[in-house]
């Protein structure tokens, strides 16, 4: 509609460019694009539009693109209706100040419920049908109306091109040819190419080697002016020298206050990554700065295991998020890599008065020296059928939720009362919402419900270290950090688990959970044996008797002496592992 693509160049999925969007069909990184437009008043406008996730885990990516903004646009499934995370994201731009322009999206398909989610856009929203937008991006319908209300309704960048340059980054990436490329918003003065620039916040200066925008592909330009967006190429190696949410401004004629800085991402869920060769620790290393850089959300610390080696514990959003940069380091960097359980992270009060945060459970101490420890709660918003309030409720209990509140959205159409969706909220212990709860809520409900959280605080918790011992020798990667009443569920799932997934050796090997000293489960791998009296045939029962002792001695001294290797798969298998598993 705008001429930034010509009609062969279209594809399905033209702004989710990775790999991982296309095969998952979901937005993992926001993408920012200018597009130029005819308005029927006969104005030519610029607009600057950033596509975001939608997904609770890269809630960051929507919240760092808002700060960048005067308006948004609201897009809901006229399929599906308001979704958990849809309500979060609007309370987001409302925080933000920004002007909405809601808009029912997918009109044209058949399972389009129009008049259904309607009725929950004004319910719950408080948004009228007139304000409301009915659109198809597959058909076009509604989206020249959509884009003369955004032009209308929505003010231009605010700024001054005669005071000093300010500019905000608000993404960036890594290009081996021109160093760290910055995604900036020029809120006042130009940015011209050959430029020498100084980042406020980092101290860092640069000169500007290329400069453009992203239409959707790299258009360089001689500058980008006040009110603009687009890319500054600064031939940085150091990845950690053009941080988000810095202020870059001339070395020349500088300002003399910064754009206000991003909040840092808090991350919620934590786990090790670590090579399968230990030479690739560098190569994993380099990666992890690189990928920070393009995922402002990840956060990485050094960490050392006596089985695995060198690695990092990492800090992430979500479940999903985990997943997704484990794949990208895999995928976009080579890598073959074993990611540990997720966990969260504990404030622990020892006897000596000291408080210290534990987010690896091979840090977690002794019973004995505990005097009280906190564990951090969720607020959670399911959004479900009301068909499914049962089945909700009960995975709820089951997970130590505490209800607070239901709501019923919008009004019933037709008979079928049991289609109205309801909220419910309810606060949980984040550590029951980590592993695969959101899966078994989607199955539960047909796919039908939607999840959103956010931090609440810590409480109070009593809790206990399930530990898992492979012939003898503690693996850190399977510990577990459970309440006292599920460490025997929960250890006897793990071992049942990892029985049938390590591989036989040439000796028996042991799998043992245990909380503290004392075993709660055990199951044993089967040795591999070698016939050694297939070449007896016959003779006196002595020889075949020494044979077989020999062997026994054999099998003894290699279970002392013999080192498990346990596969990659065994710990991708445990991430999901739960008392229900047995």
């Amino acid at each position: 509609m705008t001429g930034a693509l010509r009609q062969e160049e279209m594809s399905e999925q033209v702004l989710d460019s990775m790999e991982l969007e296309k095969e998952r069909g979901i937005t993992i990184k926001a993408k920012a694009i200018r597009l130029k437009y005819i308005a029927d008043n006969g104005e030519e406008y610029m607009l600057n539009l950033v596509d975001t996730p939608g997904h609770v885990d890269f809630s960051y990516e929507v919240s760092r693109t808002l700060v960048a903004c005067e308006g948004a646009i609201l897009l809901i499934d006229a399929t599906q209706g308001i979704q958990a995370q849809t309500l979060a994201n609007v309370y987001l731009a409302m925080e933000n100040d920004l002007e909405i322009l809601p808009a029912l999206n997918k009109i044209d398909m058949v399972t389009a419920e129009v008049d259904r989610v309607m009725g929950e856009v004004t319910g719950v929203l408080g948004y009228t049908e007139k304000e409301t937008y009915k659109v198809s991006g597959k058909t076009g319908t509604g989206v020249r109306e959509l884009i003369e209300a955004v032009i209308e309704k929505v003010p231009p960048p605010s700024g001054d091109p005669e005071k000093p340059a300010r500019a905000l980054i608000f993404d960036s990436h890594y290009d081996r040819y021109k160093g760290v490329v910055a995604y900036v918003r020029v809120v006042d003065g130009n940015i011209m190419r050959g430029d020498k620039i100084k980042l406020m916040a980092q101290g860092t200066e640069v000169e500007v080697l290329d400069v453009g925008y992203f239409s959707p592909r790299e258009c360089p330009v001689d500058g980008l002016m006040c009110g603009e967006v687009g890319y500054i190429a600064t031939g940085l190696k150091q990845v950690g020298d053009c941080p988000v949410g810095d202020t870059i401004t001339k070395i020349s004629d500088p300002a003399s206050e910064a754009l206000g800085a991003y909040q840092a991402a808090k991350p919620m869920v934590f786990a090790g990554i670590f090579p399968t060769s230990v030479s690739d620790y560098q190569d994993l290393r380099d990666a992890m700065e690189k990928l920070k850089l393009n995922d402002a959300a990840l956060t990485f610390e050094m960490e050392n295991s006596p089985l695995m080696g060198h690695g990092f514990r990492c800090g992430f959003l979500g479940l999903l998020h985990m997943d997704i940069v484990y794949e990208r380091l895999e995928r976009e960097f080579g890598l073959a890599l074993v990611i540990t359980a997720p966990g969260v992270s504990y404030l622990i009060t020892k006897n000596t008065g000291e408080t210290i945060t534990v987010t690896n459970p091979s840090e977690f101490p002794d019973p004995s020296e505990i005097t009280s420890m906190q564990e951090p709660w969720v607020n959670v918003h399911i959004i479900t059928p009301a068909a499914y309030i049962g089945t909700v409720m009960e995975m709820e209990r089951d997970c130590g939720g505490i209800h607070k509140h239901t709501e019923y959205l919008g009004v019933a159409m037709g008979e079928d009362k049991s289609a109205q969706r309801v909220q419910l909220d309810y606060d949980m212990p984040l550590r029951a919402i980590i592993t695969d709860f959101y899966d078994k809520l989607k199955s539960r409900t047909r796919g039908y419900a939607s999840l959103d959280y956010e931090l609440e605080g810590y409480r109070e918790t009593r809790l206990v270290r399930v530990d898992i011992l492979v012939n003898g020798e503690m693996v850190d990667a399977f510990s577990r950090i459970v309440p006292p009443e599920q460490a025997q569920s929960v250890g006897r799932a793990l071992v049942h688990k990892l029985r049938g997934v390590i591989p036989r050796h040439l000796f028996v090997i042991p799998i043992q959970a245990c909380v503290g000293g004392r075993i709660l489960a055990r199951a044993d791998i089967a040795a591999r044996r070698k016939d050694v009296l297939a070449k007896c045939y016959g003779g006196d029962i002595t020889r075949k008797r020494k044979l077989l002792e020999k062997q026994k001695e054999g099998k003894k001294k290699m279970k002392t002496i013999g080192r498990v290797e346990v596969p990659k798969e065994a710990f991708l298998s445990v991430l999901t592992t739960d008392e229900e598993s047995d």
